[in-house]
């Protein structure tokens, strides 16, 4: 079992930054692969980036590519997502999701069998 906690979310101003925690508790953790989705007010779930059990094997959506760096610290059991240049279309309820298995993550919520409660990110124009 794996439970996953989010944090650093807030209220940013268009062009600021926040950088995004996930902390997972369990001993398996660097075998798990994750994702970050976000859902905006009346919009679906969408996939923002993913990382490897290593943190090498990294990915990302179009809109965040180049914006968003996702790491992680398997010491600290901790995955992170670091937004940058931040656009008010970016706001949203952030979760981090993990799965075992692959070695890799996918942008399907549905490959994911562990999820956090969400952190609200709000950037204001």
């Amino acid at each position: 079992q794996v439970q996953l906690v989010e944090s650093g979310g807030g209220l940013v101003q268009a062009g600021g930054s926040l950088r995004l925690s996930c902390a997972a508790s369990g001993r398996t953790f660097s075998r798990h692969a994750v994702g970050w989705f976000r859902q905006a007010p009346g919009k679906e779930r969408e996939f923002v980036a993913g990382i490897g059990w290593s943190g090498s094997n990294t990915f990302y959506a179009d809109s965040v590519k180049g914006r968003f760096t996702i790491s992680r610290d398997n010491a600290k059991n901790t995955v992170y997502l670091q937004m940058n240049s931040l656009k008010p279309e970016d706001t949203a309820v952030y979760y981090c999701a993990a799965r075992g298995g692959p070695y890799y993550s996918s942008n399907y919520a549905g490959g994911y069998d562990y999820w956090g409660q969400g952190t609200q990110v709000t950037v204001s124009s």
